[in-house]
């Protein structure tokens, strides 16, 4: 395994993340289990989820996955062994604190104490916020439309409330999901004029189909060691081969959930998936741990966040750690890049 350190900071993290929002949907507790136990085993450290995990989000399963995690930390012993990250739900339905905005004190309390309670341990060690309050530009959206809209809490504000939660033992760092390169820049200002803890990762979606986190964020997290944690780097599972020619397995993603999963089908994905698809052949390399690998290797990557409905996938994902991907590798994805640009941004 491989391993970077998590921002500015001297925690080392595994740069395969163990991913966990589908367990308690598509996993059961005993195949979550058995996820736990595999990827530990081959010195996976870092896992992450959310209090709104298992997805699809429901309100039947809101903290479902939170609690199978605790259940295995109840079982297993093992709570030290794991850098665990969660995240805290941007604006929300009803079902969640009356729904509206989440980030003031009442709301973040709320929040955090029924993740630790559903964990089954004193802290997490690293706290995100899901998604912006503001009117942004994130899961997908292009055409960013300016709105005056106050109705947001302040930055200040919000890390004030984590500087709490850090204080009282908590949580140990903070980050940002599903956010901007404005966004992130202005956390860190803040953080720097203020003396306020900084966001020392940022998690977005970024994979072959979605390469916008290069325009802007990439610099402010090298520059400011601030990496990305990827998430969705096999694109929903487009980029593992498995769906090519219309094809939908049993069991998959897009079998228990198509509609939901509609991100990676746009009109120039699934030509963009062929061309990738021959590269992988080309050099008798799996599509998986190709595609996977690209990611690791960015120099503004900490870690990239897996998600597998099998252990055999999970093998397969944990070991493109191992793949080399020499410069004419890299340059034939970077060509079909300049052809096929962020067909699914």
């Amino acid at each position: 395994m491989n391993f970077k350190k998590l921002g500015n900071t001297d925690t080392k993290v595994s740069t395969i993340c163990l991913g966990t929002m589908t367990w308690g949907e598509q996993n059961t507790q005993k195949e979550a289990f058995e996820q736990m136990d595999y990827a530990l085993n081959e010195n996976v450290n870092f896992w992450d989820t959310a209090e709104i995990y298992s997805v699809p989000p429901r309100q039947e399963t809101f903290g479902l996955t939170e609690k199978i995690i605790g259940e295995w930390f109840l079982k297993s012993k093992k709570r030290e062994k794991i850098i665990l990250a969660s995240k805290v739900a941007g604006p929300m339905r009803e079902y969640v604190r009356g729904g509206g905005n989440q980030y003031d004190e009442k709301k973040l309390t709320e929040a955090l104490e029924g993740s630790l309670k559903r964990l089954k341990t004193d802290y997490i060690d690293l706290y995100q916020l899901h998604w912006p309050e503001r009117n942004t530009n994130f899961f997908g959206k292009l055409g960013y439309n300016h709105k005056d809209n106050n109705n947001w809490n302040k930055f200040e504000d919000i890390l004030e409330i984590l500087k709490k939660f850090i204080d009282q033992g908590k949580i140990r760092y903070i980050g940002l999901s599903n956010e901007t390169a404005w966004g992130l820049s202005k956390f860190l200002e803040i953080s720097k004029t203020k003396k306020l803890p900084r966001m020392i990762a940022v998690q977005n979606p970024y994979n072959l189909l979605n390469r916008t986190y290069e325009i802007g964020l990439a610099e402010v997290s090298v520059r400011e060691q601030s990496g990305l944690l990827a998430y969705s780097p096999l694109a929903c599972g487009y980029l593992t081969g498995k769906y090519r020619n219309n094809q939908i397995p049993k069991g998959s993603r897009m079998d228990h959930a198509f509609d939901f999963w509609s991100r990676y089908r746009k009109p120039n994905s699934d030509v963009a998936i062929e061309e990738y698809f021959k590269i992988a052949q080309k050099y008798n390399l799996d599509f998986s741990q190709m595609s996977l690998k690209f990611i690791e290797i960015q120099p503004f990557v900490t870690s990239v966040i897996i998600g597998a409905t099998t252990l055999e996938q999970l093998k397969i994902n944990i070991e493109s750690v191992n793949v080399k991907l020499n410069d004419e590798i890299i340059t034939d994805i970077n060509n079909i890049q300049k052809v096929y640009p962020n067909p699914c941004p």
